[in-house]
Order: C-alpha cells, then structure tokens, then sequence
C-alpha cells in the first residue's frame, strides 16, 4: 500500500498539469478571439486595461492553486482516512464479541429470601404411661382434638391388681400406727405410775421406814418407763412415715392408672397414630400418637452475617410457596438467637405464620422474604460474572477502550442468578457476562450491551459467543463460585 499511493499521486499530478495547460491554452484562444472581434468591430486595436489584466490573471491563477491543492492535497487525504478507517473497522470485527452489562445498584429495601421448613409452633408426641393394651381408640390421623379429649383407652389388669395392692399395704400401715399409738398410751400409764410409786418410796426412804434399796428398786422402774415412753413415741414416728410411704404409693399407682385414660394434652390436629385395638404398649416407649397445633406456624432461618445486624424482633416478613403462587402470606420474626453460629456464621431467627385457614401444613418448605432496609445497597452483578480464581475472586471489567481489566471484588450474598458486590466495584462500570478463554487481563474485546434482567433468565446468543469455551476456563483459569 505504502508503493501504490506515491504512484497514485504522481498520476494525479501529470493529470493536473494537463489539465492546467489546457485552460491557459483556452485562455489564450477566447483571448485571440475576443481581439480579433474588437479590431473588426472599430477598424483598430484598442490596448486592454492594464489593472483589469492583472485582475482576471490573478482570479485564474487563484482557481487553478485551489484546483491544485484540492486535488494534490485534500484528496489524497481523504482516501488515506478512508482506507485507515476501513482498516479498524476490519480490525474490530475480528475483536471476540462479550457481553456486559452495567454495574448496578441493589434496592434499598433489600429482598433477602431465605429457606425454611414449616413447623408447627407446638407439636407433642402422646406416648404411654401405663402397661397393657389398647382397648378402644377413638381418633384419628386429621381429626381436630381439644385440650383433654379421650384419644384411646387402655387395658391394665395388672396395674389394677398394683393399686389395690398398695390400698392394702396402705391400711396394714394404718394399723400398725394404731397399735403404735395404743402401746404409747399404755406406756404413759405404766409411767405415771411408776413416778407415783417412786415418788412414795423416796419419802419413805428419807424417813427411814423403807430401805434405800426397795427404793432404789422403784425409782429405776420409773426410769424405765419414762425410756419405754419414749422409744414408743419413735415408734409413732415410724408408723406416720410407713403410713405416709404406703399412702404415697398408692397415689402413685392411681395417676397411673388414670392414664389408661389417654387424653390429648392441647388443642391441635392428630398427625400421627400408630396404635390400633389390642397393640401392647409400653410405658415411655411406645408411641401412640402425635399432635400439632396449626393456628400459627413457624419456620427457622439462618440469615447470613452480613445481614444479621438488620434482623430484629417484630419486623414484617412474608412466606410464598411454590405450591401456592401468587399467594403471599404475612409473616413476623419474633426472636433471634442474638448470637451467629461459628460453623456457619449465619443468626438463627424465628419467624411466625398465623394459619386461620389452614392452607399451611407443618413440614411444607418455603421460602421467607425479609424487607431488610439498608442505609448503603451493595452492587449487583450476575452470577455468571464471578471468578474464583487462585489469586482471589475477580470480575472481569471492560473500559472505555475496549480493554479487559480483572477487578478483585468482595462477595456479599449471592441468590445464584445475582450476587451482591459489597467492595471493588463503582457504579456504571461494565462487567462480562460468561467470559471464556479470551478474555485475559489487556485483550482487546468488542462489548454487546447485555440486559441484567434478560441474563438472569438465560444466556444470549452474544452470552454464548464469548463464554463458547466457558468449560475450559472453568479448569485453567479456576472455578465459577459455586452456588
């Protein structure tokens, strides 16, 4: 190219200087011409005005410089500019084609949805307290119960016998506390007479009428039952305890056997029966039924650290179900753990569902909406754009001259179709969709503007173009964050 535009101009130029000739040459002839008439018309030459001469001279030689330089100078540069623009416009078709999309920002009332299980606020299981078998059941899985109701019976001969055992070892320990009080009241006697006697004796004896040994005698009988006096009213104690043990026992065995009588424990739903007429059951093992209460349901969250600060009690959630689309039903966060969990670092939160009609059934997964408002949303990109790369987690940015720059960000929370940008981002900055093998740190790149909400629901044709070898850089370059 640089051989053919010398040629080109010189060409141009001879053409020029023809050209030139030829005017001064038709000049000259309109000149003759035109003096040739004027001498025929007065009979003599008339001389030509010096000043108009060198004005008409000047306006050719004027014209033929614009003429000259239009066609040496602009022309040429002309054609030089077209065939440079010619040639980038071949150079950028080649560039790969990306997809990005600008850099935005989240809402201030942020969406964090979260999953979670369906639970009923109280839910109890109903096991046996007594032994034997079931003799009638009068409830079922789905039926709606109140507090007290007879669930089931049950057939206990065995404790039966039990109770009216305890009963009679309960009377013979009331009998033997009588006896007890009878043999301490006839000890109380026998000691006021004893201290009667004694008390004679021991005057007798000063006075000299007896001897000291009779009254030695009399006054150790007395000793003896005021001792006998005294372990008979230990005795009492004994028989009061015995007493209270037998009477204590036969309480025992009597709530028991009121528990043949299987009674629901609140208001609820039965959701699980596992007994029928004649099962065997056994005290605190045997599972006979199980009861919810479905007025109000909760779910359990784990909110991630970075939004734990904004959870608190007594702000306004909503549940939706894939089950149920287009419904949303209110919701309330009652309680935190106030604390995050160091394996995982989320916050544990409850949040309560009322259920007046019943749609909701315990064990039903949801997902939960919690209107975080933030002072300062974070950035959002789509998931696609992320690197985890070995040197840290990166998104590759394309500037105003078409270049690759690979920018380190800070990942906040990440729904798997966007992801939260909380560091390394700015606002309005161009972020590649899907990028693939070609996209590298400085390579020059053609950007096809991408639509954030578009890209959430599939790749475009553009979006396939420059991930094309997505696969392959996932293994050299490292791995899509994985969500």
């Amino acid at each position: 190219m640089a051989d053919r535009e010398p040629t080109t101009l010189m060409n141009t130029e001879d053409q020029l200087r023809g050209e030139i000739e030829e005017l001064k040459y038709k000049l000259r002839q309109q000149k003759d011409q035109n003096d040739h008439k004027n001498e025929t018309a007065h009979g003599e030459e008339k001389p030509e005005h010096p000043r108009s001469r060198t004005l008409i001279v000047g306006a050719i030689v004027v014209i033929i410089l614009i003429v000259v330089g239009f066609f040496v100078g602009w022309l040429p540069r002309h054609r030089r500019q077209a065939t440079l623009e010619a040639e980038e416009k071949k150079e950028v078709s080649t560039l790969p084609e990306v997809t990005v999309v600008p850099v935005q920002r989240a809402p201030f009332n942020g969406e964090l949805v979260l999953p979670g299980n369906v639970q009923a606020v109280t839910e109890a299981p109903v096991l046996a307290r007594a032994d034997g078998y079931i003799k009638r059941r009068y409830v079922d899985i789905g039926d709606r119960v109140k507090a007290g109701q007879l669930l089931a019976e049950i057939e206990a001969p065995e404790l039966l016998q039990q109770v009216q055992q305890a009963q009679a070892s309960l009377e013979s320990a009331k009998a033997d506390q009588e006896r007890t009080v009878a043999s301490f009241e006839q000890g109380r006697a026998n000691e006021q007479l004893a201290k009667v006697t004694a008390g004679r004796w021991d005057n007798l004896a000063r006075k000299g009428v007896v001897s000291r040994q009779e009254n030695d005698n009399y006054q150790a009988q007395y000793q003896a039952q005021t001792a006998n006096v005294k372990a008979l009213d230990r005795s009492i104690q004994a028989a009061k305890s015995n007493v209270n043990a037998a009477q204590a026992n036969v309480n025992r065995l009597t709530e028991v056997q009121s528990y043949v009588n299987v009674r629901a424990p609140f208001a609820g739903v039965i959701t699980v029966r596992n007994i029928d007429v004649g099962a065997l059951v056994t005290p605190g093992s045997t599972l006979l039924f199980r009861i919810a209460q479905t007025n109000l349901l909760r779910t359990y969250l784990n909110v991630p650290q970075t939004d734990a600060s904004n959870i608190k009690a007594g702000q306004s959630a909503s549940l939706t179900l894939n089950d149920l689309p287009g419904r949303k039903f209110p919701a309330t966060v009652t309680r935190t753990a106030n604390s995050l969990d160091p394996s995982t670092r989320t916050l544990l939160a409850e949040v309560q569902v009322p259920n007046g009609d019943g749609l909701l059934l315990p064990g039903m997964y949801g997902q939960v909406d919690l209107n975080l408002p933030r002072s300062n949303p974070p950035f959002l990109i789509p998931g696609d754009a992320l690197l985890i790369l070995p040197n840290g987690t990166q998104v590759a940015i394309v500037d105003a001259s078409g270049t690759v720059r690979m920018q380190h960000v800070v990942v906040g929370h990440d729904d798997g179709n966007q992801i939260e940008i909380v560091g390394g981002l700015e606002l309005g900055q161009r972020v590649i969709v899907s990028p693939g093998d070609e996209v590298r740190e400085g390579v020059k790149v053609k950007p096809l503007q991408g639509d954030l909400k578009k890209i959430e629901a599939g790749p475009t044709d553009a979006t396939k173009a420059g991930g094309a070898n997505q696969g392959n850089n996932k293994g050299k370059s490292g791995s899509k964050k994985n969500r």
